[in-house]
């Protein structure tokens, strides 16, 4: 039985065969791919599963240099032919993120198949009624500002029909409790900025995703799966990342997904879930998604008025 509301019957804490990044169908073969918060946690893994999948550029970004060097070690010692680029990034600071793929574009000479946004800070854990003002507004500008440096330097570099896979959280969506409003709002907004690129470039398919409740150190800041009592293996969110990036999920383009739906029970329904607002953050009870006319008379008075 899921412990929350679930599209599939069937829900994982770990990968599983359909995940496999062995499968010929969720190759990565001779793709770049650029992954942050990549030191350590779900990009770590992510990256290495990438590198398992065929992937023949990886850029590993996060704040401390050690965590990448380390990933790199890992993945090259077991993938000897996979090129690993790592750069100690701040996400938050325009100049950085900007120089980092840059100078990743300029060794390698590849557009970006794959950006995995998976850097993100919890914040103040305070109900608004007690936040401070200052540090509230921060941790929300943090998670905006870093996510947005990345889009931007993303679009700049990207292949025409590349894939982002925006690491979210269901906070977007849920209310846990009070004291994560900042990080809800946070990201909220992430989501929509992502949602916003994705609708300004319809080549592009760009994932949200809630990747399970993964003992990383931003869990354990958050309370830790102890306070929750479960806890899904770092290898789910990995696994279903490399999942997305294939053609087997571009059904699912611009859908907020939680790894431990059943990509099978997914795929069953494709069609169904393609063409309707399944599966999607709007105003609920009304077709916004599924109302196709109001969209076409708002594009042309749009292109009327420019």
């Amino acid at each position: 039985m899921p412990p929350f509301p679930s599209p599939t019957s069937r829900w994982h804490t770990k990968s599983y065969e359909s995940l496999s990044p062995t499968r010929p169908e969720l190759s990565a073969k001779g793709k770049t791919v650029v992954v942050t918060g990549g030191g350590t946690g779900i990009g770590a893994e992510t990256a290495l599963y990438f590198a398992q999948a065929g992937a023949s550029h990886i850029a590993l970004l996060g704040r401390r240099e050690q965590p990448l060097l380390d990933t790199k070690t890992t993945i090259e010692r077991k993938f000897p032919g996979v090129q690993v680029f790592v750069a100690p990034t701040d996400i938050t600071k325009k100049h950085e993120v900007d120089s980092a793929i840059a100078k990743f574009h300029t060794i390698h000479d590849k557009k970006i198949d794959v950006m995995v946004s998976n850097a993100a800070i919890i914040g103040p854990q305070d109900p608004v009624s007690e936040a401070s003002g200052d540090a509230f507004l921060h941790s929300i500008q943090q998670n905006l500002q870093g996510s947005l440096y990345i889009a931007q330097a993303f679009l700049r570099y990207a292949a025409a029909d590349a894939v982002a896979i925006e690491i979210n959280s269901s906070a977007a969506h849920v209310n846990f409790g009070p004291g994560f409003a900042a990080y809800s709002i946070a990201k909220l907004a992430v989501f929509r900025l992502w949602d916003s690129l994705a609708f300004a470039n319809p080549g592009i398919s760009v994932f949200h995703v809630q990747p399970g409740i993964v003992d990383t150190a931003m869990n354990k800041e958050a309370g830790g799966v102890a306070a929750i009592g479960f806890e899904d293996h770092v290898s789910l969110p990995a696994s279903f990342n490399v999942w997305l990036a294939s053609p087997e999920a571009r059904f699912l383009k611009g859908k907020y997904l939680w790894a431990n739906w059943d990509v099978d029970e997914l795929k069953a329904r494709a069609e169904e879930i393609e063409t309707s607002a399944q599966l999607t953050i709007g105003l609920a009870g009304w077709p916004f998604q599924e109302d196709i006319n109001w969209k076409a008379t708002w594009k042309e008075k749009t292109s009327e008025s420019t």
